[in-house]
């Protein structure tokens, strides 16, 4: 059922999914006190509330989160010429071509910020690219993400030893992975460093693969244009080179990553809570902030 609402959905025009979704977000809004004190605590967190623009901000990102849910159909089910990836303009190539031909691997770091699941679409246009993911306990809904998700040139690696490998071996080839790097981890599989002035668990596999391959870090991200005319994808290098320690280069990433969602702040999933504990995780477990608790 959620397979065939979804593919009717995604035959329907970006613009009107995008005004829905903006609906929708709203709605979800008022019909939740919980989703609202964990969305305001993030952008409080982010850029506080004296901020400004603050209160316009807050209102942009809530209708954003609902277009954001909604546009997710026709990123899955749209294929061929008229799949999303053919509504991507992108600015940057010259970053990556140069790495591509040299044979270097790339890690492309794309958070939360616009419409990341269209990202690898768009790249797996010109060049082949593994991308990290969490499996749903859904078994329905993991089917539907590994089937919608995998296509030409996207392999898909799970969070787990054998797609950490996969990883690994895309990187030896040369090839692109992608990452969400403001992704909370599975305990033992991150480092306690700060993320918006606050201690985050946060994922050091990027920082490893670096220091392990010399595989190139680049920042990726697809925020949405308006009146549904598809999204603007940029690749841009990191600000400052990364030390050898994967613990000081994961808090540099994570400084990177916070000025990027600073410039499209409307466009961030603050409904993401990035300072939860994983199961199991004692070090630090109180440094979640209590909105999102």
């Amino acid at each position: 059922m959620i397979r065939t609402f979804a593919l009717l959905l995604s035959r329907m025009p970006l613009v009107f999914l995008h005004g829905v979704g903006f609906l929708l977000g709203w709605m979800a809004w008022f019909a939740s006190p919980s989703y609202r004190r964990l969305f305001r605590g993030m952008l409080r967190q982010a850029i506080g509330e004296q901020h400004p623009r603050y209160d316009v901000i807050l209102r942009r990102a809530i209708g954003e989160t609902g277009k954001g849910l909604l546009e997710l159909p026709y990123v899955w089910f749209r294929e061929g010429e008229k799949s999303a990836a053919h509504k991507v303009v992108c600015d940057g190539w010259e970053v990556v071509e140069p790495l591509l031909k040299q044979g270097k691997g790339i890690i492309f770091l794309t958070p939360h910020l616009g419409c990341f699941e269209v990202a690898a679409q768009a790249f797996a246009l010109r060049a082949p690219i593994t991308v990290l993911y969490r499996p749903n306990r859904n078994a329905d809904m993991q089917k539907l993400i590994e089937t919608r998700r995998q296509r030409e040139n996207v392999a898909l690696a799970p969070t787990d030893l054998g797609g950490v490998r996969s990883l690994l071996k895309a990187l030896k080839r040369g090839q692109a992975i992608g990452i969400l790097p403001d992704q909370v981890p599975s305990n033992g599989e991150g480092v306690w460093v700060n993320a918006w002035g606050r201690p985050a668990y946060t994922m050091n596999l990027p920082a490893k693969f670096h220091i392990q391959t010399g595989a190139v870090p680049v920042l990726t991200f697809a925020v949405r244009l308006p009146w549904g005319k598809g999204w603007h994808m940029r690749f841009e290098p990191l600000s400052v080179d990364l030390p050898a320690d994967s613990t000081e280069a994961t808090e540099i990433i994570n400084q990177e990553i916070e000025k990027l969602v600073l410039r499209y702040p409307e466009q961030y999933y603050w409904a993401y809570n990035r300072y939860k504990v994983p199961d199991g995780a004692t070090t630090l477990a109180d440094a979640a902030p209590e909105d999102s608790r």
